[in-house]
């Protein structure tokens, strides 16, 4: 049997738990002698028995297992399948790291026991905190905060306490259109106004503009680099000199660092502050609603404001050291989500410094074999050089009436989780693919092959494709009443016929 592109299964069918089980039936045995007559008070305390729920679902133990283990085979995710997601670099995480965290030294560790009995653990931020900061060229780090917009949002507090301290009154900061979302809300947050900067023909920061906009009110410059469309802002020493000069600061977006690691330096480039997304570069978690990590590097004078405690290392030991007079304070519970620094810096004791530069190496070098492989069929709006990701439109299929959104559901049907669509928004219609470093080079060869057949398809069967995907458990949904009328509670005699009305 030849090799195809795309899915063929068999998928079992699987009702709502709600249209599942009969009254009387239960998952547990609560009573040897007489189950129905079993009273839950005799075992349990009042307040931890709940009312009756109307049309709650009563299944038995087998009916309740296969329910979740049919669902949970219809899931999406990096153990099955290629997450070509630009700007998010949805990486495999190796399994090693995920056991290492789960060491009893490290997960029965309790934040607040003496320091005396925490040195290894201690000494583990500390290590982690130094990796980091040669990693990124800066000084001082903090691993407290628990995402990559907090560790923005903890950047834009310090600089806010480092114009108060020199009393000076800055309320803008520029943004450039190639920057993360979350840039501009970080910056109004803390009390600045967020100013829009264009960027040029060529996809990065115009040196100009800069120049223009730069002012003794700028606070700082907030650059993604590699930015969203996945080039490298060739210029940034000479925009960050422009906002020195003027007395501002350079923030440094770090969500791409996975293109950069042991090959270029923030610090050397001009920037001042940085945070860096480990669950992005350096194999920990990433969505599904867990713990995340966020830490913030920083340059020089501005470790002054880092948040306490921050960890030293002294004759005999490390200690928190809490008595630092100009810090913003306390971000995060505690010392930041440990377990979570636990993967991250046994992923790069795994790979060491030549691992780390070879792993951003092969991430560009993967991205622009898609974009090689692509560029004839798909229009490609900055035809240079990329990074870890290259960014398409769907300017030729519009010419048969086909959006990107049809082209991202289509490639459900080819087994394929759909790439970043419509974003970054200074592309119409985007198309942001992320390939990693992680995926073979068969994996990209069938997800090229996939997009080329899809380009054909458009010029081909353009209604096909609109009504896509088609071999999915659910076929096209009606994502504008998804979004505004969305069913949160099933209730028996208004879903029961369809189970999503």
């Amino acid at each position: 049997m030849g090799k195809g592109i795309g899915i063929t299964n068999l998928a079992v069918d699987e009702p709502l738990i709600f249209e599942k089980g009969s009254p009387g039936r239960t998952a547990v045995s609560m009573h040897e002698d007489d189950p129905n007559n079993y009273n839950l008070s005799d075992t349990l305390p009042t307040g931890m028995i709940r009312e009756p729920i109307e049309g709650f679902p009563e299944v038995s133990q087998i009916e309740l297992v296969r329910h979740f283990t049919r669902l949970s085979s219809w899931n999406y995710s990096v153990d099955t399948g290629f997450y070509p997601l630009g700007s998010c670099t949805m990486k495999y995480n190796p399994r090693v790291n995920e056991d290492v965290s789960r060491f009893k030294g490290f997960s029965f560790a309790h934040p607040l026991q003496p320091e005396t009995l925490a040195q290894g653990s201690m000494g583990i931020m500390y290590e982690l905190e130094r990796f980091l900061a040669e990693i990124t060229g800066m000084d001082g780090v903090t691993l407290q905060p628990a995402a990559g917009a907090h560790g923005e949002l903890t950047g834009m507090m310090i600089m806010s306490a480092y114009y108060t301290d020199k009393k000076e009154k800055r309320t803008k900061v520029l943004i450039p259109d190639t920057a993360h979302g979350t840039n501009p809300a970080s910056v109004s947050m803390c009390g600045f106004n967020a100013v829009p900067l264009k960027s040029n023909k060529a996809g990065v920061i115009d040196i100009d503009s800069v120049a223009l906009l730069m002012g003794e009110d700028v606070a700082a410059i907030m650059i993604t680099n590699p930015n969203t469309l996945g080039i490298f802002e060739k210029n940034i020493r000479e925009i960050s000199k422009i906002v020195h000069d003027k007395g501002g600061l350079v923030y440094g977006d770090g969500a791409n660092l996975n293109a950069l690691m042991g090959v270029a330096r923030f610090g050397d480039m001009g920037i001042d502050l940085v945070h860096v997304n480990l669950h992005k570069t350096f194999s920990t978690p990433h969505g599904g609603g867990g713990p995340g990590s966020g830490p913030l590097a920083v340059k020089g004078e501005l470790c002054r404001y880092l948040p306490v405690p921050v960890i030293e290392k002294k004759r005999g030991g490390f200690a928190f050291n809490y008595d630092l007079p100009k810090t913003v304070g306390k971000i995060r519970s505690f010392y930041g989500n440990f377990l979570i620094c636990i993967r991250a810096y046994a992923y790069i004791l795994a790979l060491g410094a030549q691992g780390l530069e070879k792993a951003s190496r092969v991430a560009v070098v993967n991205a622009n074999y898609i974009k090689a492989g692509l560029k004839k069929h798909y229009d490609l709006p900055f035809d240079t050089a990329c990074l870890h990701e290259c960014v398409f439109t769907d300017k030729k299929q519009q010419e048969q009436g086909i959006s990107t959104l049809d082209i991202a559901k289509r490639l459900i049907d080819y087994g394929f989780h759909p790439p970043t669509i419509y974003f970054p928004l200074v592309v119409n219609g985007a198309l942001m693919i992320e390939p990693t470093e992680t995926e073979s080079k068969e994996t990209l060869d069938s997800f090229i092959d996939a997009m080329i057949s899809i380009a054909e398809e458009a010029g081909r069967d353009p209604e096909k494709l609109k009504k896509a995907p088609l071999k999915s458990k659910v076929t096209r949904v009606d994502e504008i009443k998804a979004a505004r009328k969305p069913v949160l509670r099933w209730k028996r005699g208004i879903n029961e016929s369809s189970g999503y009305e």
